[in-house]
């Protein structure tokens, strides 16, 4: 059975050939009867260990997999950095107790304060574990509560109308009550609005919206150069101008992504925090969600809504609506119609990557939705700034918290 299935999956990557070069135009029909998707994902596995990642989502919207970050190409698709916990051990953990004291990270307080993300005042493998990091949360409910222009920050003006329609009897406070009929339990499904049919899946797919059909650099390669204008047009910016003085943190992203909007906030405060010593630049790229292709309702409660732009103007346009909207306080720079850098870069509909001073990818983020961990991307950072700056000390900016 196993073998049956695995050159089921091998003979249908076969008639997606001409599909995976023309992806606007998908060819493959779902077979009658699809293997059970453990079943097929394991069969892939095995038979064919290279497969490009677009054939594991594709063979997961066959089967109907819900999407989620063990399914499609999130199952396969993982973060690359240099800063594992292993290697940070190795380096700094002195007395070899499987724990890094203050006393034995050389760098500045605040620097280890961000790397000690629970707090306990000693950095172990638990601070270097993502791997729950993008699940419901109380935090990330209230977040989407209060956030209702969809900008990624929450301002005072916010959270006085939250307070205001909580407080359902004007007593002037919430209570507990108050707060869980406000704040539903913690969902991972989509709202009925923006599920998705197979269909929409299926073209999101091949025309690149909900992911680039490549896998972009790994860890370690030099970073792919390119030249592209601003979203306003007035400047040109080629990347390998900008990796030398400092490292490179290369955000991508788009305006009807919701999950990469949800993290502009998280971006400025990167941006304000070690903008003196590692340069920002956002790419901005193809639609995830335009009007014509997988629609949300989430993103038409914030008045998100454009088509797939067709032509360059048409995309600087809507990448100008968006820099409008999430302020981010750096240089957004617009990818071709043609998808050149995103494509290239793996870009849709979200990705981070920080470049090292030789230009070599030091942090790949997993494939967004699910991989989106600003947190993450900062904690690499920390680590190279430390690794690239002079005598190796890293200086983290205090000021925003």
């Amino acid at each position: 059975m196993l073998l049956r299935t695995a050159l089921s999956a091998a003979t249908l990557a076969a008639g997606l050939s001409a599909a995976a070069e023309e992806p606007t135009k998908p060819q493959a029909s779902a077979p009658t009867q699809a293997a059970a998707p453990d079943e097929t994902a394991r069969a892939l596995r095995e038979a064919w260990p290279d497969r490009p990642e677009w054939l594991d989502m594709y063979t997961a919207i066959l089967n109907e997999e819900p999407m989620g970050p063990t399914n499609g190409w999130f199952r396969t698709s993982t973060t690359q950095t240099r800063y594992t916990w292993d290697a940070v051990r190795a380096r700094f953990d002195r007395d070899g107790d499987g724990k890094i004291a203050r006393a034995e990270y050389p760098d500045g307080d605040e620097a280890f304060a961000r790397l000690d993300r629970d707090r306990d005042g000693g950095l172990t493998e638990a601070d270097f574990d993502f791997s729950r990091a993008y699940m419901p949360t109380p935090g990330s409910m209230l977040f989407s509560r209060l956030d209702r222009d969809g900008d990624g920050k929450v301002v005072k003006e916010e959270i006085a109308k939250f307070f205001k329609a909580a407080d359902a009897d004007e007593a002037g406070f919430l209570s507990r009550m108050d707060l869980e009929r406000a704040l539903p339990a913690p969902s991972g499904s989509m709202g009925p609005g923006d599920r998705p049919t197979k269909e929409q899946l299926i073209k999101g797919l091949f025309r690149q919206e909900i992911g680039s059909l490549q896998s972009g650099p790994n860890l370690d390669e030099t970073a792919p150069d390119f030249t592209l204008k601003t979203a306003d047009g007035k400047e040109e910016l080629t990347l390998s101008k900008l990796v030398g003085p400092k490292p490179v943190v290369l955000i991508f992203g788009n305006f009807t992504c919701g999950p990469f909007r949800s993290m502009a906030g998280n971006f400025e405060k990167l941006q304000r925090r070690y903008g003196d010593r590692a340069t920002f630049v956002m790419v901005y790229v193809r639609e995830a969600h335009p009007s014509d292709g997988w629609r949300m309702q989430s993103n038409d409660a914030v008045g998100v809504s454009t088509a797939q732009p067709t032509s360059y103007e048409e995309r600087a346009g809507v990448a100008q609506q968006c820099g409008k909207l999430l302020g981010l306080g750096f240089p957004m720079l617009v990818d071709t119609i043609d998808d050149a850098v995103g494509a290239r870069y793996s870009g849709m509909p979200g990705r981070f990557y920080l470049i090292d001073k030789a230009g070599k990818i030091a942090f790949k983020n997993a494939r967004g939705p699910f991989g989106f961990k600003p947190a993450e991307l900062e904690q690499s950072l920390i680590l190279l700034l430390h690794d690239e700056g002079p005598g190796g000390e890293s200086q983290v900016r205090t000021e925003v918290r």
